[in-house]
């Protein structure tokens, strides 16, 4: 028998940490997925997840494990498949420290991933977040933070943890305002910002102050935001615009929904989707072709250029001669 706990401490401090220098999302990721696995393992087994072994979770037990997640927690396949890719990785790593137990680690990694239905894409449209920009009560200071933070994540699509990472010294205010954020894959990326969003960002950090390393968008203890918490507060925003912008009612909007909105206003004004791709941080431009299926805006001129179905095609005739020479003068 072997010991899984061992195996998976080794796994999570020496492959993850210090051989891939794996990042802190893909971390909490996986411990979560772990956690999450191993209750469930000592639910069913009796046994305390320290006391398990390698051959307590073999196929037919992390199946009914990834059914549970569907069923029972009412999880997304999308959500299933990412508990999955944590539970194949460690897999792959016990196969080089367990060759004893090949058969039943190959038996999990052929564990196929289910195929999800791609959702359809929401944003808002211009009114929608001028009203959403409108919510925050900017009498008060966190009316102000919520108000900076939300402007930002419209004008540059910075994912929910990006935002959360900001610090004062990642601003640049000056000719060319930008931010400078660290991405997905530890990836460094430069982003412009409108003069608008800048002027929010003067104002918001005079207030602010604090140090080069401080937060930009810090708690009330000036610790740093955390992701469930940019949610909450783009939802409470959000829930109470929808009574003065009724078409926000019908939205779920999320922090990622204004990164679709950032991506989505950048393609309607004609900015090539190899370009949204370096603004937004995506590993490939075929990323973005998500945008590009979703806009109406791309449809209706495509539609503009076709003729319509009772139309005769028409027989090219060459004009006049001299006419022509005129033209060509």
């Amino acid at each position: 028998m072997s010991a899984l706990a061992p195996t998976l401490e080794a796994w999570f401090t020496e492959r993850l940490i210090n051989q891939r220098r794996s990042s802190a999302n893909t971390i909490s990721a996986y411990r979560d997925a772990w956690r999450l696995l191993l209750r469930y393992a000592q639910d069913r087994t009796g046994k305390q997840p320290c006391r398990l072994d390698l051959a307590d979770i073999d196929a037919p037990f992390i199946a009914a494990f990834l059914d549970h997640l569907e069923q029972e927690r009412d999880n997304s396949v999308r959500t299933r498949n990412a508990r999955l890719a944590a539970i194949r990785s460690f897999f792959r790593y016990a196969a080089l420290c367990h060759p004893e137990h090949a058969q039943l680690i190959a038996r999990v990694l052929s564990i196929p991933t289910k195929r999800a239905e791609r959702n359809e894409l929401s944003y808002l449209d211009q009114h929608e977040v001028e009203a959403l920009l409108a919510a925050p009560d900017r009498s008060t200071w966190t009316g102000r933070r919520d108000h900076a933070l939300m402007d930002v994540a419209v004008d540059t699509g910075l994912r929910v943890s990006e935002l959360t990472g900001l610090r004062n010294r990642d601003v640049g205010l000056g000719t060319g305002a930008h931010l400078n954020c660290t991405g997905k894959g530890r990836k460094q990326r430069c982003t412009p910002l409108r003069k608008e969003t800048a002027a929010v960002l003067a104002v918001w950090m005079k207030e602010r102050a604090g140090a080069p390393d401080d937060p930009l968008f810090p708690t009330q203890r000036g610790t740093r935001l955390t992701r469930g918490a940019v949610g909450r507060l783009v939802a409470k925003h959000a829930g109470a615009t929808s009574r003065r912008c009724t078409s926000l009612a019908s939205k779920h909007t999320t922090p990622h929904v204004l990164r679709h909105t950032c991506a989505m206003s950048l393609l309607d004004h004609g900015v090539d989707t190899a370009v949204i791709a370096l603004w937004l941080g995506h590993e490939r431009v075929e990323t973005t072709q998500i945008y590009v299926h979703a806009s109406m805006a791309i449809k209706e001129r495509a539609l503009a250029r076709t003729a319509p179905p009772a139309t005769t095609p028409g027989r090219y005739r060459p004009t006049d001669s001299l006419l022509a020479f005129l033209g060509g003068l």
